[in-house]
């Protein structure tokens, strides 16, 4: 190293820097990374052609700096493996803001390089500089600025690349941000790198729990014991609420309804949690059954049992906080997925090790009476006839038929991205249960902003990917479309158009305001032509009014690799109507 350094003191500046660049690319590879999404800009020159260089990194440029952090967050959201999302200086660093809030309430590693200017020209009116220091705030694991690349530091270079990946894949995970500032000549030659482990090993490893260690987890009499209930009696009627958001760590569903049909509980299944399979203890419309006075009243819960997120549904999550009843929330970080504040324990361990061993231990505990669980199941079923029935008389499009058709018209192995507002209702609401699809979402902070990019960076995954979203939150993204349509992706983007904001008319101003002022403030129709801003950015669009017609447009995606842009078309009014008829529906079965 102390000859390196020497050598090194005789080079230019930007031979300096260039090999700084190219020592932190070559460490982040050999910790696992593989993917970066580039923003153009100059000052982030340096640090752009080590990563072009490095034939083992997968560039991905995208014009706009918010598409680019959300498309990052999405390759992160997929995998577990950060990506890096590069920026030139100023304004650009900013537009970062949006994703990384997502990723830090989210959970999601990745890792923000934001270039900088060097300290001389910060407070003097500079162009393109800002102050740049801890710019999120308190939504980052680790915020670090190594100043202009020196090589007296080169035996640090390495240290610091391996430790972004280790704090972004901590635990809890999330963003990181790497401010680096770069001066002039930006453009160099890299000289030989600092040396590495041997045997291209990561300067840091991360210590995995051995499977042979002792469990923390609290056995499941004592637990019970902890919550003043007798292990020697009937285990009291309680349900498990399956949500997603569990840490690195992602449901198994069969643990979970292994562990459900041995206490004799009812699961009930969010989309995004993995477990609305098709399996005996599964309740795949909970919402709807809670909209019965009779039922929510009988069959309010004696124990809670909370696997990640609460789902979206309102109702439930007001039946679950009415009940008197003890609550146990299991999170791999311990965090309080808990707006009620009425967690009894919060278990801070992997869930899946927590129903594993639970499932082992329940011979030592008697399961709940079998009605407790059979009348869930009947009353899920009565609810999914009276869903399936009230649709099928329609011929026209409705967004319920939307969420249920999207689900399951997708291929095994497919990974559905839901935007939040009302299409992630829907598909909570509706959906039918099936295995095989993964369903992901933005509920970290539950923003409509950057979703089209995640679902883009959620497709550089690899799996055939597609993207349920409202008109709003589309358009809300459109940057994202800028090159999609050269993107190797397989990506259908179906998108609900009703001509505005849809959720606000389910809301209270929906009805307690006059039409031209919930139209002014809520509904916002925008008049947009998706079908030729599709064409716009090269895209190929069709639009559809009918059932039979998006479930064609779906197999005929679903058959060809590329981009595909599904329009369907609905009515805002209508839908609450059509909404408001399902639940009757189920009122009187």
């Amino acid at each position: 190293m102390a000859a390196l350094f020497d050598e090194m003191q005789n080079t230019v500046p930007e031979t300096v820097t260039a090999t700084f660049c190219a020592t932190l690319v070559d460490e982040w590879v050999r910790a696992g990374l593989s993917e970066a999404v580039v923003a153009p800009g100059s000052r982030s020159t340096p640090m752009a052609l080590a990563l072009l260089a490095n034939p083992a990194i997968n560039v991905h440029v995208h014009h706009d700096e918010r598409s680019a952090a959300f498309t990052a967050l999405g390759y992160g959201l997929a995998t577990g493996k950060p990506a890096l999302v590069l920026t030139t200086s100023g304004t650009a660093t900013v537009e970062l803001h949006p994703a990384v809030v997502e990723a830090h309430q989210a959970r999601v590693p990745m890792i923000c390089i934001t270039a900088d200017r060097p300290p001389e020209l910060h407070h003097f009116g500079a162009p393109q500089t800002v102050d740049q220091t801890h710019l999120y705030g308190r939504s980052t694991r680790w915020f670090v600025d190594p100043g202009v690349p020196d090589a007296h530091s080169a035996s640090s270079w390495r240290g610091l690349a391996a430790r972004c990946v280790l704090e972004a894949t901590g635990s809890p995970s999330g963003p990181v941000q790497l401010n680096l500032p770069f001066r002039d000549p930006l453009v160099g030659k890299p000289g030989p790198l600092p040396p590495g482990r041997g045997e291209n090993a990561p300067w840091f490893h991360k210590l995995e729990p051995s499977a042979s260690q002792p469990s923390a987890v609290t056995p499941l009499r004592r637990l019970l014991t902890q919550l003043r209930l007798d292990p020697a009696k009937a285990l009291p009627r309680g349900v498990i609420v399956a949500g997603a958001g569990v840490g690195g760590t992602a449901l198994n569903p069969k643990i979970v309804h292994r562990l459900a049909a041995r206490l004799g509980w009812p699961v009930l299944a969010d989309p995004r949690s993995g477990c609305r399979t098709p399996d005996g203890t599964t309740i795949a419309h909970a919402d709807m059954l809670v909209r019965s006075e009779a039922f929510a009243k009988n069959h309010s819960p004696q124990l809670i049992l909370q696997f990640g997120q609460l789902p979206a549904s309102r109702l439930v999550n007001e039946w679950l906080a009415d009940a008197t009843a003890p609550w146990v929330l299991v999170d791999e970080d311990g965090w309080f997925y808990d707006p009620a504040r009425r967690s009894s324990i919060v278990i801070e361990a992997d869930p899946n090790q927590v129903g594993r061993q639970w499932a082992s231990q329940t011979d030592s505990v008697m399961p709940t009476e079998k009605a407790w669980l059979q009348s869930f199941v009947e009353a899920d079923q009565t609810a999914a006839r009276a869903i399936a029935n009230t649709l099928s008389a329609k011929d026209e499009l409705s967004e319920p038929a939307i969420a249920r058709a999207v689900m399951e018209h997708l291929e095994e192995g497919s990974t559905l991205v839901v935007a939040s507002s009302m299409p992630v209702r829907d598909l909570e609401w509706y959906g039918v249960p099936r295995s095989g699809v993964r369903v992901l979402s933005n509920r970290g902070a539950n923003g409509i902003d950057g979703v089209t990019s995640t679902a883009v960076g959620v497709a550089l995954s690899g799996p055939p990917t597609a993207l349920l979203i409202g008109d709003v939150a589309f358009l809300h993204d459109t940057n994202a479309l800028i090159g999609l349509a050269k993107r190797p992706l397989h990506l259908v983007m179906v998108v609900i158009d009703n001509d505005g904001g849809g959720i606000f008319s389910f809301l209270p101003q929906g009805e307690q305001l006059a039409t031209a002022g919930f139209e002014t403030l809520f509904g916002t129709p925008h008049g947009v032509d998706l079908a030729r801003l599709a064409a716009a950015h090269q895209l190929d669009a069709v639009e559809v009014t009918t059932i039979a017609g998006l479930e064609n447009a779906l197999e005929t995606a679903n058959s060809k690799n590329g981009v595909h842009l599904i329009i369907a078309k609905t009515n805002r009014q209508e839908n609450v109507v059509l909404h408001n008829q399902i639940h009757s529906a189920w009122q009187l079965g």
